[in-house]
């Protein structure tokens, strides 16, 4: 059969939730997007991110579990007003599951009307049943098509996760932001999406996929930042517990453990001894809740409850000497 070139996607119905917005101007005015929704970004972010936006690139961000990577994009498509499209990678992530698949029902019971009808020109039953109309749009196909509020925000989660294989088949896709169907051809987005990919590093990402991509990591914030996020999204928190909480998992960050805690362990900390109508910390509180931090059970092993006193008290020793202001 033969191709259809740049095959057009109809535009989807969902609309965006808030009015569109401008791409930022200037990295400023990306801080400030940021800022509006909560999102505590330091400038080295917001200058990737600004990049990424004006030049049309994918961008790459690489960092431990929980740091706020996967929330970048969804904080971008609610400050822009565009839809997030998200891709979860895992382990055997394919082309039926990522990109597209064919509706062979609703193909095989066109065949039958066709042939009950006495249609004969095989060529032409071909073309009718590999048509847009029986394509499954996956993911990556879906953020080709225009939508209301522009293009939309494409986020390609935990890549690590998925096999080599399936990177090779991103590069047309960050490339020329296009998808090859056999029966279809190239189907290629009128605007490029904003890619945001994520990985937690679990295993290399090739080299090929970087090149096409800005890159930045997203380490633990530092206390005055984190202080921030808290401030910003648990603010029901009282000022002296923000403080105690941030001071406790920088300190815990410090530790050999297998897996520190990240900043959406942080948060779900905060909220957890909100509920508890905790003002302060203290070790038995401590070791009740720290299953909210830590996920494994070596970790928790190792801060047995003098453990716990022990990093509380050198933490409170170090605010107390740290200068004020």
């Amino acid at each position: 059969m033969t191709p259809h070139q740049d095959t057009p996607l109809p535009p989807s119905s969902p609309a965006p939730t808030r009015a569109p917005a401008a791409v930022p101007a200037s990295i400023d005015a990306t801080l400030a997007l940021l800022d509006e929704a909560g999102y505590v970004a330091d400038r080295a972010l917001a200058t990737v991110l600004f990049l990424a936006l004006r030049m049309g690139r994918p961008l790459f961000l690489e960092g431990e579990a929980g740091v706020g990577k996967t929330e970048i994009a969804k904080t971008l498509a609610a400050s822009l007003g565009r839809k997030l499209i998200r891709l979860q990678c895992y382990e055997g992530l394919d082309v039926s599951s990522a990109v597209y698949e064919w509706n062979y029902a609703a193909q095989m019971m066109a065949i039958r009307l066709a042939e009950a009808a006495g249609q004969t020109d095989r060529a032409a039953l071909e073309h009718d049943v590999f048509s847009p109309r029986y394509l499954v749009k996956r993911p990556l196909l879906q953020a080709l098509e225009p939508q209301p509020g522009g293009p939309p925000v494409l986020l390609i989660d935990e890549l690590d996760r998925t096999d080599e294989a399936f990177e090779a088949f991103l590069l047309e896709v960050l490339s020329d932001f296009q998808i090859t169907v056999p029966e279809l051809g190239a189907i290629k987005a009128e605007a490029a999406p904003i890619v945001i990919v994520t990985s937690n590093r679990t295993r290399e990402v090739h080299d090929a996929l970087k090149r096409r991509c800005l890159y930045h990591w997203v380490g633990y914030p530092d206390a005055a930042r984190e202080t921030q996020i808290l401030r910003a999204r648990a603010p029901r928190a009282p000022e002296r517990l923000t403080r105690e909480i941030v001071g406790f998992v920088q300190a815990l960050r410090a530790e050999d453990l297998f897996k520190k805690p990240g900043v959406a362990e942080t948060l779900d900390w905060a909220s957890a001894l909100h509920e508890l109508n905790a003002v302060a910390l203290d070790p038995a509180l401590i070791g009740d809740t720290l299953g909210v931090l830590l996920k494994y059970q070596d970790d928790v092993e190792r801060l047995d409850g003098g453990k716990i006193a022990q990093v509380l008290a050198d933490m409170r020793a170090r605010s107390r000497a740290a200068p004020k202001g």
